[in-house]
């Protein structure tokens, strides 16, 4: 099994605490060197508090989904012979009440554009099971309790 660790780090600095009104910003640090500037979503906190230009941990999970998919998607196809030259997902996660009643991402919606060249181009099948595969495989969605679903465009 594999381990993965990301470091989350908010200071207070010289803000008030108690009173509520203190920024939710923080960073992501993971162990590539990579660092995120995070934040509460603006529909969660308020302007000022969050930050609309930090990646929120809503955005993250959608972020996450779309990307295990893609990562996938262009595994399976460059095993398949098949030239991808580019992968486009707008992908959207909805916030609602789950059957819990607890308020949860209650759907993904995966929305790829992906473009193709070469000789060897893929059928709307193929593209279907490359879809399949990676929707099966993939490491985030199986983690989810919310559905993923997969709308190639």
């Amino acid at each position: 099994m594999s381990e993965y660790v990301a470091t989350v780090e908010w200071t207070r600095g010289d803000q008030p605490f108690t009173d509520n009104k203190y920024s939710r910003a923080h960073d992501w640090r993971f162990d590539g060197g990579a660092v995120v500037w995070g934040s509460s979503a603006p529909g969660s906190v308020p302007i000022p508090m969050s930050d609309p230009t930090a990646v929120d941990p809503e955005e993250a999970v959608v972020a996450a989904a779309s990307s295990c998919h893609m990562l996938f998607f262009l595994g399976y196809a460059a095993k398949a012979g098949f030239t991808v030259d580019r992968y486009v997902d707008e992908a959207v996660a909805v916030m609602g009440r789950d059957e819990r009643g607890k308020v949860a991402i209650t759907a993904i919606t995966l929305r790829p554009a992906v473009a193709f060249s070469g000789d060897l181009l893929p059928d709307d099948a193929a593209i279907a099971d490359l879809h399949h595969r990676s929707h099966e495989h993939c490491y985030v969605a199986n983690s989810l309790r919310a559905p993923v679903t997969i709308e190639p465009r």
